[in-house]
């Protein structure tokens, strides 16, 4: 069944590509997603699938019964874009100014569509049930996942697996990262006051400025000199704004950042290493420092035996040489809060190819994808959701057996 069900995918591929040309003509912001998740609710609902919308805010899920009773397994793609104005010369570049698909969420969905379509042609033969998650806002913190979380989109589920096109990966390749995945990312902003004056007259000032510039520096010792080497950690000044003219000494400075890091301990580290090092930089220097520091998403980690078995599926899928073990990256990702309550692992899915310009990074006012990922991302939730039934569904009759 799985080779067919592999046929029937690859022959729904051009109508998954305009599922995906027209979300990426049509984006929507984090928060802000409105004909998006009503495009993918319809298309839940038209296969017979039962579906709930709003959960935990603008998510969707759908819940596929197979014909007879066993395990479930829910797979996630996100649909939010991105606040970035698309410079790609393509037929389906952005029609929405300021906002594009630059990281690929619409890819994602498209395939989970796809999969779902498939799967629900054969629904009579599946032993258990699959369950759709369509996220929103994965790209904005809070995110989406938690919400939908706590809305009961995990209820009754016993793994979950994701999926990202991965611009660094050649097209046909499948990325794969055991344990710690995409780092939990914080952000951090400060204000500093001084006191200003005259440009000429320093001496009666407290120079916001110097003060930040002095700040910035003893930050960045946090990770070379404060956390053990072996726990890898990145703290980024991203903004640093003060001034208003020449000849004036600011009396008011801001700067914002981020900081990445996979290990918890290390987390509580930087976070606390940040807020002394404000208030003792600027008490210093006369100034006095406000620090907010807000966490964010928590580390993916890849859970051993649901990874290890995709990776076994992927030999399958794309073949032994096209699998790639990719290092852990220091970007961040929601799908780690489905991972601190069941089972799963996040996969890679390559998307990269020369021929197509689809070279540029996640982010990127170029960024696009080789589509034919939808193929090979599809495949693997395929392959992922019959190992799954069908193992568990031998496993029970071993037992019954014995």
């Amino acid at each position: 069944m799985q080779q067919q069900l592999y046929q029937r995918l690859e022959a729904l591929y051009p109508d998954l590509v305009e599922i995906r040309r027209d979300l990426h003509m049509y984006p929507e912001l984090s928060f802000q997603e409105v004909n998006t998740p009503k495009k993918v609710a319809n298309f839940l609902q038209d296969l017979g699938l039962d579906v709930r919308t709003d959960v935990g805010g603008r998510g969707v899920v759908g819940y596929l019964k197979g014909g007879k009773p066993g395990k479930t397994i829910a797979l996630r793609a996100d649909f939010d874009a991105l606040p970035i104005q698309d410079e790609k010369d393509v037929p389906y570049k952005s029609k929405v100014d300021g906002v594009m698909h630059a990281c690929g969420h619409d890819l994602h969905t498209a395939t989970l569509l796809g999969v779902a379509k498939v799967l629900s042609e054969v629904k009579e033969n599946l032993h258990g049930t699959v369950v759709f998650i369509h996220q929103f806002a994965e790209e904005q913190i809070p995110g989406g996942a938690q919400a939908m979380i706590e809305d009961g989109c995990l209820d009754g589920v016993d793994v979950i697996y994701g999926a990202h096109v991965w611009s660094p990966l050649p097209v046909g390749t499948v990325g794969i990262v055991e344990g710690n995945t995409m780092a939990a990312g914080d952000s951090f902003d400060i204000q500093i006051d001084g006191k200003g004056g005259h440009g000429a007259q320093p001496h009666l000032t407290v120079d916001a400025i110097t003060t930040g510039v002095q700040l910035v520096s003893n930050i960045q010792n946090i990770v070379s000199r404060r956390v053990d080497p072996l726990h890898p950690a990145v703290v980024t000044v991203g903004t640093f704004e003060a001034g208003q003219a020449f000849n004036v000494i600011a009396d008011k400075a801001k700067i914002t950042g981020t900081v990445r890091t996979f290990d918890e301990n290390t987390r509580d580290l930087v976070e606390e290493e940040i807020k002394h090092i404000a208030h003792t930089t600027c008490e210093g220097a006369g100034a006095t420092a406000q620090v907010t520091y807000q966490r964010g998403y928590p580390a993916v980690w890849n859970h051993p035996e649901p990874i290890r078995k995709a990776e076994t599926l992927a030999k399958e899928v794309v073949g032994k040489d096209q699998i790639i073990h990719i290092d852990p990256s220091m970007a961040m990702e929601d799908f780690a809060y489905y991972l601190k309550e069941i089972p799963g692992a996040f996969l890679f899915i390559g998307g990269r190819n020369e021929q197509l310009l689809a070279t540029y990074p996640h982010h990127h006012p170029k960024f696009n994808v080789d589509e034919r990922a939808i193929l090979h991302g599809g495949k693997m939730f395929i392959s992922l959701v019959l190992d799954f039934l069908t193992s568990e569904l031998k496993q029970s009759k071993s037992v019954r057996k014995i």
